[in-house]
């Protein structure tokens, strides 16, 4: 379900309606999930994003799932919703109307009309079936910006054919889905442009006879303000920027668009679907788990004194989520500027836009009366000093080296991403991590005029590396020509005349290799600065213990180990073990809203 901003009904107004589509039985899918039932698709195709390999939907399989899409829209209808969305973009119908997928030779291929024989059928059934006064919109692309594919002057014949059979309005696309670099084309992540295809959108839709709505990294407020008063489009899509703050429209109707939380366009939503089922907000912890983490924060019963050590991601959010519940929070910080490992990543021209989650929380805690203490070197003695009822320790992580023979001569990526070392000549990018780091790193060395070449012990490159995001990252390297090697594990690292030797295996068998470089540069993760906890663990009541059953049901801590300890002593994010920023912060939203 998605909220616009709309043309006519000022800014945050709302309709409930719900996007259809047969995607688990059209070809945008996988065989091997849910129930085993092969793809299908107007014909026998190869479906690249979930490597799938669909047959050609048969008669009986066209007639039952016509049928779906009527009882799926008459469920809608009955459940009160005030219309749906038809995707007729990369899945089942509009694989019959794309000569990119439809190589049929019977009655539903070849000819224009033969393709748009299917579609028109279940538009005209829905409609029927729905009546009249039941809005149903279609996303579909106007270009698909592939050989063979959709082109604009066609997909305006359809956009009127099927406004005739039943439309009401167009979910505009420019582009298409077949794999990762055409999807991150399609919905943008960060680094690139925002609202690419918006002055696309409005040639099209002074061409259609329905409104149209767009979506494609429409963020802002200001920039949906300009599509609409322009008459590039009657409703904006802004589906990131509401998983990211939910509370928008809600902030636009009230004249607080200062503290809408900005989608940064990390994609860990899309990128999540993908790797672990749920589509989860880097920037908002509850986003997908509202239920466990809900999006409005609820005043505590009691006022506690709180020491928050790292304003980090992990720190920043639970000075904030304690704030906002009402306790006595002072955030304490070493560095001269908060962040902590966002702000490094920030400085990779790619991810530049991570800047936006510090800047969002440092101006909320500036709003709750935060006080902010930098170049604040916290020790135990300085917290056993003053009188605290609970403190947080989110003191992050540093650079984990290699645990190999010659560690001494490898480079970290944050050296390298802060500008502190930039090896030039050969230099291996030595990759235990599986993150972005070490894709930036080899960013920055190339462009520093490195010969790189990625080295991993993994099978694939990057796997925590989300598709839309990767895609980028690997055509500017391709195109700088940086190698890639899999499945070779750092056993070691030897200084010789010619540069510095490494040994190279694979694992699980007693393969080596040597190869020569000038430089090695290593992502191994992180290992916590967990020197401050482990210090004031003895004087904690809890001894730094968190019972998981009550954190995970969002109950108090009820933990006791120590009767003589004088507060509750806590750690977060990298401060416990190295994970991702969400997981940082996600650690922050849970145990806070406790407190």
């Amino acid at each position: 379900m998605e909220d616009v901003l709309r043309r006519d009904g000022g800014d945050g107004g709302r309709a409930a309606r719900e996007q259809i589509e047969h995607a688990l039985l059209g070809h945008r899918t996988s065989n091997y999930t849910d129930n085993w039932l092969p793809a299908i698709s107007a014909s026998n195709v190869r479906e690249p994003a979930h490597r799938a390999f669909a047959k050609a939907a048969e008669r009986w399989d066209i007639d039952r799932v016509l049928k779906d899409f009527v009882d799926v829209a008459q469920r809608c209808r009955s459940a009160g919703l005030d219309g749906i969305e038809l995707m007729t973009w990369g899945h089942f119908l509009d694989s019959f109307w794309t000569p990119y997928w439809n190589h049929r030779d019977d009655e539903y291929g070849g000819s224009y009309e033969n393709r748009m024989r299917y579609p028109l059928q279940v538009i005209r059934a829905v409609r029927e079936a729905v009546g009249p006064d039941f809005v149903i919109g279609a996303r579909m692309t106007f270009d698909e910006e592939r050989d063979g594919g959709l082109e604009t002057p066609e997909a305006l014949r359809i956009a009127q054919d099927i406004t005739e059979a039943g439309i009401d309005f167009i979910s505009l696309i420019k582009g298409s889905i077949g794999t990762d670099a055409d999807l991150a084309r399609t919905i943008p992540p960060m680094s690139t442009p925002a609202s690419p295809h918006l002055e696309f959108a409005g040639r099209i839709k002074q061409k259609l006879s329905v409104p149209v709505m767009h979506a494609a990294r429409i963020s802002d407020v200001a920039t949906a303000r300009y599509a609409i008063t322009e008459g590039l489009l009657d409703l904006v899509g802004m589906t990131r920027a509401l998983m990211a703050d939910p509370e928008l429209p809600n902030k636009v109707r009230d004249g607080r668009t200062d503290r809408i939380r900005p989608c940064v366009g990390a994609n860990l939503c899309i990128d999540g679907i993908y790797a672990s089922g749920a589509a989860f907000c880097m920037h908002n912890p509850s986003t997908g788990r509202e239920l466990e983490v809900p999006q409005r924060i609820a005043p505590a019963d009691t006022t506690r004194r709180v020491a928050v050590v790292g304003a980090g991601p992990a720190g920043l959010e639970a000075a904030r989520v304690l704030a906002e519940r009402g306790h006595d929070v002072h955030l304490f910080e070493a560095a001269d500027k908060v962040g902590g490992q966002l702000l490094l990543a920030s400085l990779a021209p790619r991810r530049r836009d991570l800047r936006g989650i510090i800047d969002w929380r440092t101006d909320e805690l500036a709003r709750l009366g935060v006080p902010i203490s930098l170049n604040t070197y916290v020790d135990a003695q300085m917290i056993l000093d003053q009188s605290w009822d609970v403190v947080i320790v989110a003191t992050g992580g540093t650079p984990a080296p290699p645990r190999i023979p010659g560690a001494g001569q490898v480079h970290d990526t944050w050296d390298v991403l802060a500008g502190a070392r930039r090896p030039r000549g050969r230099v291996m990018v030595y990759d235990d991590h599986g993150g972005n780091q070490a894709l930036d790193a080899a960013e920055a060395l190339v462009r520093e005029g490195a010969t790189v070449e990625i080295v991993t012990p993994e099978r694939t490159l990057s796997p925590d590396v989300g598709s839309l995001t990767a895609s980028g990252y690997f055509n500017s390297l391709a195109e700088s020509g940086v190698a890639f090697t899999v499945l070779r594990r750092l056993h070691g690292v030897a200084k010789t005349p010619e540069g510095l030797e490494v040994e190279l295996g694979l694992d699980g068998f007693a393969f080596r290799e040597r190869r020569t470089f000038d430089a090695v540069v290593a992502e191994m993760g992180t290992d916590p600065v967990q020197e401050l906890y482990d210090e004031l663990l003895a004087s904690s009541t809890n001894l730094g213990a968190v019972d998981l059953t009550e954190l995970l049901a969002r109950k108090p801590q009820s933990v006791e180990r120590n009767a003589d300890g004088t507060f509750r002593l806590f750690r977060i994010g990298d401060a416990v073990a190295g994970r991702n920023v969400h997981a940082a912060m996600l650690d922050a939203a849970r145990l806070c809203r406790t407190i």
